[in-house]
């Protein structure tokens, strides 16, 4: 048997599993979450915010230390949309060099492009669904990006899409008072609008049986819609959330101040003020699946881009 860690970087948060691999058999032994905001200010001054890396270093060091503990053998890290738009990125890789290092000599930060990142993140969200609900529409609905994936429950990829939309990103370049204003709302709805006729034209979710969301914004609504007392992701993982219902959680989600959303203690603090623009999106494509396919809601998944990488590390290692 053998441990191996994953680890993902996105523009929100940073991100540790730790499974242990025997044989066939992969078994979660950590899972856990920091928000770091490495994305902060990107889309406007084109290089990752000193402070971030430096938030995000004392996060990663802090798995590292827990990769120890867990005596892991392998990782491996990817960074998405936030240090591929950064210009100042390779101090960010020389940081996590040094750190991976100490679990893997030679380990570091990876860029994945838009479609690696789909992929990983549709090998991960389709692992624990019956086959016979596929195929299956994954979206990934990030921070700075957001990603449409449709394949078979084998793992095929029909199509994928990456979007330059996520919470923060809309956070930052649109919907900047708190509460969002109605226009700015309209300015955001006018933007992902424009992106998803992209992922129509090159996506083909007319195929989709089942829509898969997942990642912070999806799990967080899912917690709210069930009304839970603190985040359980036993009790997230598989809901599901009708469009028709959901509408009128993310209507009244988006009309709150980030302090009031803070409140509810599934709703972590740093995910608090992105999460009206994050509402919006989900708005805005809950609108492109009607228009496109028969999905009336999603399934939600706990189980995502981290582990995708978990499997083909495992691949990677002839684990």
């Amino acid at each position: 048997m053998t441990r191996i860690a994953a680890v993902d970087c996105g523009t929100n948060s940073i991100r540790l599993l730790i499974c242990e691999v025997r044989g066939d058999s992969v078994t979660e032994i950590h899972r856990t979450m920091e928000i770091v905001r490495l994305g902060r200010m990107v889309d406007e001054t084109g290089k990752l915010d000193p402070a971030a890396i430096e938030r995000t270093r004392v996060a990663l060091e802090g798995f590292v230390q827990i990769m120890k503990f867990e005596e892991v053998k392998a990782v491996r890290m990817v960074a998405t949309s936030a240090t591929r738009d950064a210009s100042n990125r390779d101090e960010f890789f020389a940081m996590t060099a040094e750190l991976l290092g100490q679990i893997t000599p030679g380990a570091q930060a990876e860029v994945i492009s838009g479609d690696e990142e789909a992929d990983l993140s549709f090998l991960g969200a389709i692992t624990d669904l019956d086959p016979a609900q596929g195929p299956f529409c994954v979206i990934d609905l990030g921070g700075g990006s957001t990603e449409f994936i449709v394949g078979s429950s084998e793992g095929e990829v029909m199509g994928a899409h990456s979007t330059q939309m996520g919470c923060v990103r809309l956070t930052e370049r649109i919907m900047r008072a708190d509460p969002p204003t109605e226009t700015e709302v309209e300015i955001a709805r006018s933007y992902i609008q424009d992106r998803l006729v992209d992922v129509v034209k090159t996506v083909p979710i007319n195929k989709a049986k089942t829509v898969v969301g997942v990642a912070g914004t999806f799990t967080t609504l899912s917690a709210l819609a069930q009304g839970l007392e603190k985040y359980d992701p036993v009790e997230i993982h598989s809901s599901v959330l009708r469009f028709s219902a959901l509408r009128v959680l993310t209507r009244e989600i988006r009309k709150q101040s980030s302090e009031a959303r803070t409140l509810n203690p599934v709703v972590h603090p740093g995910r608090a003020d992105v999460l009206g623009s994050g509402c919006v999106i989900v708005e805005e494509i809950m609108g492109m699946l009607e228009e496109n396919s028969s999905a009336k809601s999603f399934v939600i998944s706990e189980k995502d881009i981290l582990d995708g990488i978990i499997t083909s590390l495992a691949e990677s290692l002839n684990l």
